[in-house]
């Protein structure tokens, strides 16, 4: 009964694996190419240079939007870092002038009053330091929205595109696989490379859409990042020429 029973397994299987036409199977067929070419990419395996070439233009955004990315979030950091420095700065200055006017006020000489002149303009300069984070703020929250929305949005389109990409060329090798055994004379071989050939293409086509739409949202995203920091580093600008000016007029009528 043991072996009757396992005969009976081993003929279902022979059966099963025979009927080319099954779902469960094309499924299973299809995964494997897919796997296959998710391992040469992972290890970085040499791909056919026809097919890279072919996709020369699309690998040039990604490299445009990856450097978006990365220098978007290089910005946030400088940011903070800048915010972090200013108020160091402005607090310094604070102390300083303190300072100079505390010692100023017990000096009668001339020096004395440079010393109340020089700590009045110090501490001014200090309170006026600190509205540049006002722009700051603004440009950190703008760059920080920008980059979970629009970034974020693309970044989505990207993976999705990755993962066409890869069922692409997975059926590729697996149209490669089937044509150098191929037999034109035989109609089960030929029956099996027009499957094939129908999945090439039914992959290129939703391949093709993904590549398209990732160029256009590369496109628009560097557009909207250039606008973005010409609005916002505008703003910056203005606050930071008034602050030079504020800063800079008590030593002048100091003197």
């Amino acid at each position: 009964m043991e072996g009757k029973h396992f005969g009976y397994s081993g003929d279902y299987v022979d059966r099963f694996i025979q009927s080319r036409d099954s779902p469960v199977v094309n499924k299973f067929q299809k995964k494997y190419w897919k796997t296959k070419q998710t391992l040469i990419k992972v290890t970085g395996k040499k791909e056919d240079e026809h097919v890279v070439a072919s996709d020369a233009d699309l690998d040039a955004k990604l490299e445009v939007f990856h450097s978006i990315q990365r220098t978007c979030m290089e910005l946030l950091k400088v940011i903070e870092l800048y915010q972090r420095r200013i108020c160091y700065l402005s607090q310094e200055e604070n102390e300083l002038g303190r300072f100079l006017r505390s010692q100023g006020s017990q000096d009668k000489s001339r020096a004395g009053k440079i010393m109340q002149a020089t700590g009045k303009a110090l501490c001014f300069s200090s309170q006026q330091r600190l509205a540049l984070r006002k722009p700051l703020c603004r440009l950190y929250q703008e760059i920080e929205t920008f980059r979970y929305r629009a970034i974020s949005d693309t970044w989505l389109t990207v993976n999705r595109m990755e993962q066409s990409r890869t069922e692409y060329r997975g059926a590729l090798l697996w149209m490669k696989d089937v044509s150098q055994e191929l037999d034109p004379d035989t109609h089960k071989q030929m029956e099996k490379f027009r499957k094939v050939q129908t999945q090439v293409r039914t992959t290129k086509t939703s391949f093709d859409k993904l590549k398209n739409d990732v160029c256009q949202k590369v496109d628009l995203l560097g557009a909207s990042r250039c606008n973005l920091l010409s609005h916002i580093l505008t703003i910056y600008q203005v606050y930071h020429i008034i602050s030079q000016l504020l800063t800079s007029t008590p030593f002048l009528l100091s003197y």
